[in-house]
């Protein structure tokens, strides 16, 4: 998704580049009903959108329509924005683009969901927008129960189901050369007591590996530990981790072969 130059018919590699004072002047041109300026503006902002979409890159496949409701949100953010409030024009609409995208992810999730525990859900995030806007704080769960006056286990099922789903293969970090992703994150709890390597009978070809090799397979594979956890303990970076353990256990799946 990163390297789209065209989304949607908008070639984003043409899109102008304005400084926060040059669009708070012509904000106040939109405000006073220029619509030439309006559609200046939005233009003008469509990197903003660009750039929401870029986070959700788990979703390449949806990088258009995502661009679209992005839009949405933008507009949204234009008709309701106060520029005597001393804020950035993009501080104030992000919030709202991402909040239209992932509206969208939610109601086009796999998973399918009822329409009763939907609504459910939207009233607790309704609610939880209300609050914010009025306290500019985070509700708890115990609060948006008692605002919807729903009981707390139906709010956080429903919150729950409509979350959207991800994929362990999902790419969290990337260096250029090694890519991090959730599976490389989780701890193994349940088979931390388990030696893996001994019930592979991998003896030998764990001889050929180095000391450091040894040391991040052991905590990785019988402590359970993360490669972030490893990555401390041991005094490397992550990415270098995730680099050592694959060509560990690529030595090992050669030398068994």
């Amino acid at each position: 998704m990163a390297n789209r130059v065209v989304i949607s018919g908008v070639n984003t590699t043409n899109l102008p580049k304005l400084k926060n004072d040059e669009i708070m002047e012509l904000f106040k041109k939109v405000k006073a009903g220029d619509e030439f300026a309006r559609d200046k503006f939005v233009v003008a902002n469509l990197r903003l959108v660009l750039s929401v979409v870029q986070r959700f890159y788990g979703h390449c496949d949806k990088a258009d329509d995502m661009f679209q409701v992005g839009c949405v949100g933008l507009l949204k953010a234009i008709d309701n924005f106060d520029d005597t409030l001393n804020v950035k024009f993009s501080t104030y609409a992000v919030p709202m683009i991402v909040g239209e995208i992932r509206r969208f992810l939610r109601d086009n999730n796999s998973v399918r969901v009822s329409r009763s525990i939907r609504d459910t859900a939207y009233k607790a995030l309704q609610a939880k927008e209300k609050y914010i806007k009025e306290n500019n704080a985070e509700p708890t769960l115990e609060e948006i129960s008692k605002m919807i006056d729903l009981p707390l286990k139906d709010v956080i099922f429903a919150l729950d189901a409509i979350s959207e789903t991800v994929s362990l293969n999902e790419p969290v970090y990337n260096d250029g050369s090694e890519t991090i992703r959730i599976m490389d994150q989780i701890c193994d709890d349940k088979n931390c007591d388990e030696d893996l390597l001994d019930k592979l009978s991998l003896t030998d070809a764990i001889k050929n590996l180095s000391e450091r090799e040894k040391e991040i397979l052991l905590m990785r594979y019988y402590v359970g530990k993360t490669q972030m956890e490893v990555s401390e303990e041991v005094g490397i970076s992550q990415a270098q981790v995730s680099r050592l353990e694959k060509n560990a256990l690529k030595m090992i799946k050669n030398f068994i072969e």
